[in-house]
């Protein structure tokens, strides 16, 4: 059973999404540990009253255990190494972020635990070795885990964005511990807005309120790679791909920034068209109108804002953020969103009330 007062110590804690999402949901993060320096520096400027310990956490392992009795720790360790869109590589330093995670879980004890990740860490084979050693250790120390697969559009956030989170219960001996747990996160099942719906408010990009941050031309393709979905292919150069603003954006990556900043069509998000421009020029190389070559896309095509990046991962509008606009996009696209972290919290503190 947790206290009146629910508390957590914060680790991996980036630009401090995950941190906003367990603040929502009751719990005050004591302390909060994260390695980039403007990462650091944007947490503390919004999160003053919380000790940040801008160091490598492999540095801190031991200071963590002052914190001995603490609700929760939680974090998502750099997911570099276990990406399917990195080099998942099991040597990669990064891949062994994981076990330092319960490094500092052993240190300080919670009544639970939650880690967040990549889904291919919950789920591809290549990752089972892996993820077998870490529910042993976790057991070893006295913890009921197991991994829960969520897509975070269920939990109010407008982003096709899925996600393992690693959920530990201190001395759990819940025999039906999964379908509990499923259960408590169940009820946390929040649908969320279209794109359009969510990016109205902030109004057209290049005012005071959203500025303009990212003017990276959008070139079509030569050679575009055809799908079924207009918002699938490859029809323009670089990573950066349009988003469907009726309906979720794929994963925002922490690659965001210059030509890997996704898009939109501004024209057709503020009612101003009646067809999204990258759904015409599908069907236009689908039936042969068009003959695909090198060159600018028109200007109502553009590249999403820093604010819009920042609402779509359910930031609050006025969180301030730190460094160049490339550090900022980045700490955004790493971020967990907000709102997915408060469902997990506030189904862990539900489960704590009701089973333990």
């Amino acid at each position: 059973m947790m206290a009146d007062t629910v508390t957590g110590v914060s680790l991996f804690t980036g630009a401090g999404g995950m941190d906003i999402g367990f603040e929502n949901a009751g719990v005050k993060v004591v302390v909060a540990n994260e390695l980039v320096k403007e990462a650091a520096e944007t947490y503390k400027t919004n999160h003053s009253n919380c000790v940040m310990i801008n160091d490598d956490i492999n540095n801190v392992i031991n200071d963590m255990a002052k914190y001995e009795g603490a609700d929760f720790v939680f974090g998502g360790p750099p997911c570099q190494g276990f990406s399917v869109a990195g080099k998942m590589d099991p040597n990669d330093e990064r891949s062994k972020l994981i076990f330092t995670f319960l490094d500092v879980v052993e240190k300080v004890q919670p009544k639970a635990f939650v880690m967040e990740n990549v889904k291919a860490l919950g789920v591809l084979e290549k990752w089972e070795p892996t993820r077998k050693k870490y529910l042993e250790r976790a057991t070893k120390m006295g913890y009921q885990c197991m991994p829960f697969i969520l897509n975070a559009s269920e939990y109010g956030v407008s982003q096709k964005r899925e996600r393992v989170f690693f959920i530990g219960i201190k001395s759990g001996l819940d025999p039906f511990f999964e379908h509990h747990m499923i259960g408590m996160i169940e009820q946390q099942k929040n649908k969320a807005p279209v794109i359009r719906d969510l990016l109205q408010s902030l109004g057209k990009a290049g005012t005071d309120i959203n500025p303009n941050t990212c003017t990276a031309k959008i070139t079509f393709a030569a050679h575009p790679v055809m799908r079924k979905s207009p918002y699938a292919g490859m029809y323009f150069n670089g990573q950066g791909r349009p988003i469907n603003v009726d309906g979720y954006s794929n994963t925002l990556p922490a690659s965001m920034g210059g030509n890997k900043t996704p898009f939109v069509d501004e024209e057709y998000l503020y009612g101003n068209a009646e067809c999204d421009w990258v759904v015409d020029y599908h069907q236009g190389l689908i039936d042969g109108r068009i003959v695909p070559e090198f060159k600018d896309a028109p200007s109502r095509l553009r590249r999403i804002t820093i604010k819009e990046a920042a609402k779509i991962q359910t930031f609050p509008d006025n969180y301030i953020f730190c460094g160049n606009k490339g550090k900022v996009y980045t700490q955004i696209g790493n971020a967990v969103p907000c709102k997915l972290a408060e469902a997990v919290a506030r189904a862990v503190i539900e489960y704590q009330k009701k089973y333990v």
